[in-house]
């Protein structure tokens, strides 16, 4: 990576057609990544399961981009790491490895549900926490992508009973993950996307897996009862997972709309859904032409509030040691 790139990917200057690739690749990679999930929890211990494929991809991401651009001058420091450990914590450790534990006692389709209250918690504590105005047309793009998530999955996962304790911990994997997204922002974090990154998941994997020991996972590792399609699917978390989607999610967080990149929790669901259909040959129906073409409204006038760049906002340089 060169000077200039690291330039061009300073907070808020990305060209929108970065932002709209970036933005692409959550919306597609993050459809899948609930099934993924699924099929890696069959056999594999869940927060060490998740812990390892984080840690592996941070780590190489790690070594790999801090050796590029400005390697001087964006030294990690000891405040980067401090707010690498609690953006880390918030969306992986929080964020995805509840979404895990959630799974394993709530259907894919109402954990899917709940993620898509992300866009509308961040909206919330951005206007009533941190003081930022959210645009009436954002708002209603929000309430519309939200209706059209309930109608798209919520017949049948509010119809099906689920364990209270299971839906408590989709909806803290939420708030976590919101937090942190927010937080992230303007956290004194490396200039250098890729070098956050790297750092964040690094962090929050070795959270996960401290987090998996202490509930007893180490009792649930027998390899030779870990299936094909599970470690399959591990690979593919951490190759595509991570790699591709969670680095574009941090990248876009520092460079465009936080309305525009919430968008992502209304259109994993109906990329799931259509992927479904393509894959697996599911039915299509009316109702979910409907709900798709609701969300879609939705997540149309929430872009055409406003560019897709970041709007200006108070940013806390790394300190350079």
């Amino acid at each position: 990576m060169t000077r200039t790139r690291i330039s061009e990917g300073a907070r808020g200057h990305a060209a929108p057609a970065r932002i709209w690739t970036a933005l692409g690749a959550v919306y597609v990679i993050w459809g899948t990544t609930y099934l993924a999930i699924r099929v890696a929890n069959e056999t594999l211990p869940p927060l060490i399961a998740a812990g390892i494929r984080v840690v592996i991809a941070g780590g190489v991401l790690y070594a790999w981009s801090v050796r590029r651009g400005d390697v001087v001058g964006d030294r990690p420091t000891r405040a980067n790491w401090r707010a690498a450990a609690i953006v880390g914590t918030g969306l992986v450790a929080g964020g995805n490895g509840l979404v895990v534990l959630a799974e394993r006692t709530v259907p894919t389709g109402t954990i899917a549900l709940i993620i898509a209250l992300v866009p509308l918690w961040m909206a919330l504590i951005d206007r009533v926490v941190l003081g930022h105005e959210v645009a009436w047309r954002t708002t209603v793009g929000l309430l519309l992508g939200f209706g059209g998530a309930v109608l798209l999955i919520g017949g049948t996962a509010l119809g099906t009973s689920v364990p209270l304790s299971g839906l408590a911990v989709g909806v803290t994997a939420s708030l976590m993950w919101t937090s942190a997204s927010l937080y992230s922002r303007t956290a004194p974090l490396p200039r250098r996307p890729l070098v956050g990154a790297g750092m964040e998941m690094l962090i929050g994997g070795l959270v996960l897996m401290v987090a998996g020991t202490l509930r007893g996972e180490l009792a649930l590792v027998s390899p030779q009862d870990f299936s094909r399609a599970s470690l399959l699917a591990l690979l593919y978390l951490i190759v595509i997972g991570s790699w591709v989607g969670f680095t574009s999610y941090v990248w876009l967080l520092r460079n465009a709309r936080t309305s525009l990149v919430s968008t992502y929790a209304f259109v994993n669901p109906i990329v799931a859904v259509f992927l479904g259909w393509i894959v697996l040959d599911e039915t299509i129906t009316v109702r979910l032409l409907v709900a798709s073409a609701v969300t879609l409204l939705g997540v149309a006038i929430i872009i055409s509030g406003g560019g897709a760049t970041k709007r200006e906002e108070p940013v806390v340089e790394a300190e350079i040691a």
